[in-house]
């Protein structure tokens, strides 16, 4: 199984200050439409195909795989995304949160597992590096709250 984790803090010093309702439009935009935040070109499709009271469904195209994700909002909290159809299987979560000291804080943490593969094989132990690695799920973290930021500032948000 490929399990991933990383925290940032909401509000580094010298960024500009998000509030929570801020943080979570940026999620909520992003789980909606992907590319609005994703490396241009890496997202080339994204569009939510079914909208209930409580979830929603998107399908993508992210790094040339096509997927299909149900998603569901916590307001203010959470967004999780339920692999539904890709090359993985499981459950994606970014999470907005206050650390002990008060501090807002943006978490992300996945369980998954690659899609009809055996667990532990040296695929997915690759995946599970390049997950934790340089350009991992912490780089994105820091991409979607700078991003956040931008559309702030442009007044898209």
């Amino acid at each position: 199984m490929i399990y991933s984790t990383a925290i940032v803090p909401l509000n580094p010093e010298g960024e500009p200050r998000l509030t929570r309702a801020q943080a979570w439009k940026g999620l909520e935009l992003k789980a909606r439409d992907a590319r609005l935040f994703l490396v241009p070109g890496l997202c080339t499709r994204c569009e939510v195909v079914e909208e209930s009271a409580t979830h929603f469904v998107r399908e993508a195209t992210i790094g040339g795989h096509d997927l299909r994700e149900i998603v569901t909002l916590e307001p203010e909290s959470k967004v999780t995304f339920f692999q539904a159809a890709g090359p993985r299987e499981g459950v994606i979560i970014n999470e907005l949160f206050e650390d002990e000291e008060g501090a807002l804080q943006l978490r992300f943490y996945c369980y998954m597992g690659l899609r009809g593969k055996e667990p532990n094989t040296l695929e997915e132990q690759a995946q599970q590096a390049q997950l934790n690695g340089e350009n991992g799920y912490k780089a994105a973290l820091l991409a979607t709250l700078k991003r956040t930021r931008e559309l702030l500032a442009e007044g898209n948000l």
